[in-house]
């Protein structure tokens, strides 16, 4: 049976031995991925102190957020993040629950969560995917659009850019994910000097944390470490 908070524990213990070894003095933020995973499980790692979780699946993340919402156990603020590929048709919900969206790889999608975004709610934070290995099994946009794609949404209302996420190809070479996860830091920097709210380059999975800390992310993506495989 999983042990989740001695999983986080041990996630935190490794995002801090990661940080001190590459010298940041910045801190790594935590996103718990939670997607397939039911609310005693969020429940177990929010007590752990965890806020941030980070969802795949419109249907079932909505769900899980309006049960949690009503859960009076849960007595701190919790952050949703949107991680997952988002179709144009269920923009929507995702708009209207969530706090984050860091898989935004298109203007059309920029365009609708921005539409759709309640105005009693605050600016939706979006994080722009970039495709950092070409694979065609992989959804975001190139290297080489992604500051025209960060100049087109950066003007839209009620949403907020705040950075970009990715995820590298699978490879036992550290050395090829670092490549990609170097470039993908290069280009974070470029859009940090052009926009005020960039804070967030989203890299680093449970299989590759040390090297995405290594490499500048500000955010890690957990989920197998902490809750277990799916």
């Amino acid at each position: 049976m999983t042990n989740i908070p001695n999983n986080i524990v041990a996630v935190e213990q490794k995002i801090a031995q990661a940080s001190i070894k590459a010298q940041r003095q910045d801190k790594v933020r935590l996103l718990a991925v939670s997607k397939t995973k039911p609310v005693s499980s969020i429940k177990q790692a929010f007590l752990q102190g965890l806020s941030h979780f980070g969802e795949n699946y419109v249907q079932e993340s909505v769900e899980k957020i309006q049960q949690i919402k009503t859960d009076p156990s849960f007595d701190k603020p919790i952050h949703w993040y949107f991680i997952g590929p988002l179709q144009s048709n269920k923009t929507r919900p995702v708009a209207e629950h969530f706090d984050w969206v860091q898989s935004v790889d298109r203007l059309k999608i920029a365009q609708r969560l921005s539409q759709q975004r309640p105005d009693d709610m605050p600016d939706l934070n979006i994080c722009l995917q970039v495709n950092i290995s070409g694979e065609q099994s992989k959804s975001g946009t190139t290297l080489s659009q992604v500051l025209e794609l960060a100049a087109q949404v950066q003007d839209l209302p009620r949403i907020k850019l705040r950075g970009i996420m990715a995820i590298p190809q699978k490879s036992d070479d550290p050395k090829i994910v670092e490549q990609q996860f170097l470039a993908l830091h290069e280009i974070y920097q470029t859009l940090k000097q052009q926009y005020k709210d960039i804070d967030t380059l989203s890299m680093g999975m449970s299989g590759d944390l040390e090297s995405a800390i290594k490499c500048g992310s500000t955010m890690v993506r957990i989920g197998t470490d902490i809750f277990g495989a799916r």
